[in-house]
């Protein structure tokens, strides 16, 4: 029998909570959070109603500690990569929805790799973020060796690669890695009042305007200026760009049909 390990709910305002829910191994990751977590993707994207995804961990202590390691030793480790989506379900997961991570404790190894494949951070003042693996042979193969210099100066990330040591959470905020840092008992309320002002925009212009910042650090200005073009004409064929201008005219609030 499958434990339910990856705790979906769906909030008022058009936000799905996501949570890590093994507080006693540290919300590491297993087969179960692996087909677990890839579910709620599917349901993210397959749900209309569903604007933003707040991903989290269970307790205090851990956002999530990586790969689960006794998993690992077993020889079970073919369990945490999905076939599609890469490790714990998530990593190399499509997904068009904003994905925000609220870090509530420790982030280390496939931990901080989550959250560097959500498009925010936001994290508690007891916080850290780390890449152990150099520290017992092994590598941040789910994409902290390149996402990392990418989020942070190169420099530093070569540092957390190279040592394995982790940094505090008021030095990711430093950094820019954290987006916002906050006292542990507001995480999910300051998450959430963040979440709900994505899911009050316009969807589509959301998603196409996400699309585009996602890959704007890779692609030259040429590049990015056709990806532009092609969102606008998708955006202004939707109701929603004739409902926004009505909506203002009218003095309203925006009735969103997402398509």
């Amino acid at each position: 029998m499958t434990d339910q390990v990856v705790k979906i709910e769906k909030l008022d305002g058009g936000v799905l909570l996501v949570t890590l829910d093994r507080e006693h191994a540290g919300n590491s990751v297993n087969g179960d959070v692996t087909s677990q977590l890839y579910d709620a993707v599917r349901i993210s994207e397959s749900d209309p109603s569903i604007r933003v995804v707040i991903l989290t961990g269970a307790g205090s202590k851990f956002f999530c500690a990586g790969a689960d390691l006794k998993a690992v030793a077993s020889g079970d480790s073919k369990t945490l990569v999905h076939p599609e989506a890469g490790f714990a379900g998530f990593v190399l997961a499509k997904t068009t929805k904003p994905w925000i991570a609220a870090i509530n404790g420790i982030a280390v190894g496939g931990g901080l790799e989550l959250a560097l494949t959500c498009d925010m951070i936001f994290a508690a003042e007891n916080a850290k973020f780390g890449l152990p693996e150099v520290k017992v042979g092994i590598i941040a193969g789910a994409g902290g060796m390149y996402r990392l210099p990418k989020a942070i100066p190169k420099a530093i990330a070569i540092e957390m690669v190279a040592t394995g040591n982790a940094i505090s959470a008021s030095r990711a905020f430093d950094i820019g890695l954290v987006n916002r840092l906050v006292k542990p008992g507001e995480l999910m309320a300051d998450t959430l009042i963040c979440a709900q002002q994505i899911a009050g925009n316009a969807p589509i212009a959301v998603q196409q305007s996400l699309a585009i910042a996602r890959v704007a650090g890779s692609q030259t200005e040429e590049s990015l200026h056709a990806l532009s073009e092609a969102a606008i004409e998708v955006i202004m064929q939707s109701d929603d760009a004739k409902e926004g201008p009505r909506a203002f005219a009218e003095k309203r609030k925006p009735q969103w049909q997402g398509k």
